[in-house]
């Protein structure tokens, strides 16, 4: 923020934007524990944007490489929105998702599209963005 000067008046109002960057699973498992973590920071801290940037669901993890999972990369990919939306429900946060071009179940093209998510729930519409990769956020 700039600083304060007699000339531009007082800074505006700070915002809290916390960022993460997946891969949001540890490397044996697809049990998404760092991201139960995360989302336990954004409901303690409460922050007024946070933007996670993919991998989502990583194709260079192990278990997605072998084919060991157990639902399809769009099921699993699915549940993992899903469980960050309602997640950051109750924290009030603008959420915005940043596809990679490792998210397993997303267009390998650069510049990336947005995730589609046609069941992305009504009350959750007005604080969740979808976003291009790349792109430009302009926070307040």
């Amino acid at each position: 923020l700039p600083l304060f000067s007699p000339k531009t008046g007082f800074p505006p109002e700070q915002r809290m934007v916390l960022v993460a960057c997946g891969p949001f699973t540890p490397s044996d498992s697809v049990a998404f524990e760092p991201l139960s973590d995360l989302l336990d920071v954004v409901a303690r801290d409460r922050p007024d944007v946070c933007v996670l940037l993919g991998p989502f669901l990583d194709a260079k993890h192990e278990q997605v490489e072998s084919c060991q999972l157990l639902s399809p990369f769009s099921d699993v990919f699915r549940l993992c929105l899903r469980t960050i939306i309602e997640g950051t429900r109750s924290a009030g946060s603008q959420l915005v998702l940043v596809p990679s071009l490792r998210d397993v179940s997303h267009d390998f093209v650069y510049p990336q599209p947005p995730f589609p998510f046609p069941d992305l729930p009504k009350e959750d519409r007005a604080r969740v963005l979808l976003v291009p990769e790349p792109c430009t956020l302009d926070i307040d």
